[in-house]
């Protein structure tokens, strides 16, 4: 497994614990919800550098996405 993918691996099983803890999902739901995600096809296109970003930061990119239905960066 290279380091990308150790990387990816590591954001993927920290948001969905995020997403079991903060939603009260299921395993399963929040695994169905992230990998079905434009955030989740963003962090595995290798282009984006997505990887490279802290989990949370990820994490945020993701609630950003279900609240408006889409992938939007909010501007701080």
């Amino acid at each position: 497994m290279s380091s990308r993918e150790k990387l990816m691996e590591i954001i993927t099983q920290k948001i969905i614990h995020y997403l079991m803890k903060d939603r009260c999902m299921e395993v399963d739901e929040a695994m169905n919800l992230f990998y079905n995600s434009i955030v989740w096809e963003k962090l595995h296109d290798e282009e984006t550098g997505l990887y490279l970003e802290s989990p949370l930061y990820v994490y945020d990119l993701l609630k950003n996405e279900i609240r408006n239905g889409r992938l939007v960066q909010e501007e701080i």
